[in-house]
């Protein structure tokens, strides 16, 4: 079978924020097939890993972390985190021109995906005031003032 075409696409673009990536075999059980989050690197099975717009989702995880949480040993994400990283992985998808159903496929989001892709779409969706909080984009029609500048999914900066 072979790595899906996307996936270093996908790896650059994380590394290229700053957030490493180490692909590696991965022995153990993981929540998402082929992914771990450790000492703030992203750690990828290319052999395991299932759906390559979870690696989105999972650089989210991290992107999302104040910088002392990102660095733990295993960084286990709060729900805040959770749903910020939902509308972090549709800001990077749609910089990256990719189609979001990369990110939000049918076997994720426990069959949520469809209303996610409308709700961010819409500029509503679950975790975006969380980044408009932490300053990396601003509200995409005006509204909660903040000190990012570019309107979501536009992203002034995607750590945070």
């Amino acid at each position: 079978m072979g790595v899906d075409p996307v996936v270093p696409r996908l790896l650059e673009f994380v590394r290229s924020i700053g957030i490493e990536v180490r692909t590696r075999t991965l022995e153990h059980e993981t929540f998402l097939p082929g992914l771990d989050i450790q000492g703030g690197a992203l750690l990828v099975d290319l052999d395991r890993l299932a759906y390559p717009g979870d690696i989105l989702h999972e650089a989210g995880h991290i992107a999302v972390a104040d910088k002392e949480r990102r660095m733990q040993p295993v960084l286990k994400p709060t729900k805040a985190e959770e749903m910020a990283a939902a509308a972090w992985s549709f800001a990077a998808a749609r910089h990256l021109n990719l189609p979001v159903e990369v990110v939000f496929h049918e076997h994720g989001y426990q069959d949520g995906a469809e209303a996610l892709i409308t709700a961010f779409s819409n500029g509503t969706g679950p975790g975006l005031p969380l980044l408009i909080w932490f300053g990396v984009t601003a509200h995409p029609h005006g509204q909660q003032p903040g000190t990012a500048t570019q309107p979501y999914p536009l992203m002034d900066r995607w750590l945070r």
